[in-house]
């Protein structure tokens, strides 16, 4: 069922949360707007003298008010404005969970006057009503879509407010220039001098800080969207027992024979905080086998949508033509390491023999562990997420786009202060390095690209 366009003053509903046959034994069916308690009071009978308070649960039933048939036993919370995550009237039915109930307790409250909410629309109303700033509501997408705790703790220091402090504080202090400027333009003779070079010292301070923001939002990213991982060498060098290894389960047959992977295995897990989805690949080879080939053809693919790559390569057998043959497969700026394996088996004080390319390298024993906390140092390292730990705010896609374009507008500003012209040249830039800022938190931001923001959202929050 498609959401009606939005009016003013309208009641929207949307079951806000995952709904699905046999799970979750709860289900919300969330309601905002000036007719959501109205809606409430129709559809719920609460036994007894319960009394209808904000913040106090209710215990009854939802009925069908055409025939007054129940249709679940729930809970109902109601939550009056401005005491609510949208400032306006909000209640929320707690239904039984899976499919059937909670659908028809929607379908009865669009039929009592709601209509059906939009993507975000309910963050989008708690943004608009000033409940939350844009980076706060961003954060709400992120903190659902986090797919480690590092993630997660990264989310939720936006939701504390970290990156609107920041930005904020950063576009007060480009406000305090500004000022400064304009008032030489308009009563520079009523005024003492102003000094240039204070206003340009604290003009490349914010620049530099945002720019360090933009530097560091490629971690943010990691962390939100993680690293897909192809793990690439000849037939039976280990591909599949360093999966398993790294997965620390069983997540592909092991065998002695060449060729036992004939499909693309993928496995989902967190290293140092950073989610990766490791692909283990057909071992690429010449061969008949019409299956086996169809798996190599798919290594072939997943090494081109790779955010990096694992070349394995037996320390025994060293480097050889055909371990090259697969490097020089690997697209060009994948960030490569080579893995040299089976070091259990060299005898001590043994070297490989042949001789790998320069480059990043670590040896391993997939069979017993050994070396695996510094093949993944070094994978995300090689990465740039090797710092994680340390990140206490991230900027996303959107402001990581308005953040570098601010800090080019400073330096157009500054670049025009070094050539010496009047000060009203300076604030020009100046002007769009405030308005960018004020974009990220949403002080100056368009519906346009708000409608764009809110739809990434999933429906009901």
């Amino acid at each position: 069922m498609p959401p009606s366009p939005p009016l003013p003053g309208d009641t929207i509903a949307a079951i806000a949360t995952a709904v699905a046959a046999g799970a979750g034994s709860v289900a919300i069916v969330r309601l905002s707007g000036p007719q959501a308690e109205a809606i409430g009071r129709r559809l719920f009978v609460a036994p007894g003298a319960q009394a209808w308070e904000s913040h106090r649960v209710l215990y009854g039933h939802v009925v069908d008010p055409a025939d007054g048939q129940r249709v679940d036993e729930a809970l109902l919370l109601p939550m009056r404005a401005p005491r609510s995550f949208t400032r306006e009237d909000v209640v929320e039915f707690h239904c039984h969970g899976g499919l059937v109930a909670v659908r028809r307790v929607l379908e009865l409250v669009l039929a009592a006057g709601a209509r059906l909410a939009g993507p975000g629309e309910f963050s989008q109303r708690a943004f608009l009503n000033g409940r939350l700033d844009l980076t706060r509501a961003e954060a709400i997408a992120e903190m659902i879509a986090a797919r480690s705790q590092r993630a997660a703790e990264l989310a939720m220091a936006g939701l504390d407010g970290g990156l609107q402090r920041r930005i904020s504080g950063l576009r007060e202090r480009l406000l305090d220039q500004l000022a400064e400027l304009e008032a030489r333009v308009d009563f520079e003779e009523d005024l003492p001098p102003l000094d240039g070079t204070l206003v340009r010292a604290e003009l490349e301070a914010v620049r530099d800080e945002l720019e360090r923001l933009v530097a560091e939002s490629r971690q943010g990213e990691l962390l939100r969207e993680g690293l897909r991982v192809a793990i690439v060498g000849r037939p039976n060098v280990g591909k599949s027992s360093l999966l398993n290894l790294l997965s620390r389960r069983e997540r592909a047959i092991v065998t002695d024979l060449p060729g036992t992977t004939r499909d693309l295995l993928e496995s989902d897990l967190v290293l140092d905080g950073v989610p990766l989805t490791l692909l283990d690949t057909a071992g690429i080879r010449a061969t008949d086998d019409r299956v086996e080939r169809l798996g190599i053809e798919r290594s072939r693919q997943a090494l081109a949508g790779a955010d990096a790559v694992l070349l394995l390569f037996d320390l025994l057998a060293g480097w050889t033509a055909a371990d090259q043959e697969l490097m020089d497969l690997v697209p060009e700026g994948v960030p490569l390491l080579l893995v040299g394996n089976k070091s259990d088996a060299l005898p001590p004080g043994a070297a490989s023999t042949g001789v790998p390319p320069d480059g990043p390298l670590v040896t391993i024993s997939a069979l017993t562990g050994a070396g695996r906390d510094d093949l993944v140092a070094a994978l995300l390292g090689l990465c740039g997420a090797g710092d994680v730990q340390g990140l206490q705010v991230a900027l996303n896609g959107r402001q990581r786009q308005l953040a570098a374009a601010a800090a080019t507008s400073l330096e157009r500003s500054l670049e025009t202060a070094a050539l010496g012209l009047p000060w009203d040249f300076w604030t020009i830039d100046l002007r769009g390095a405030i308005a960018g800022l004020g974009a990220i938190t949403g002080e100056e931001v368009s519906e346009a690209v708000l409608e764009r923001i809110f739809s990434r959202f999933c429906i009901g929050k």
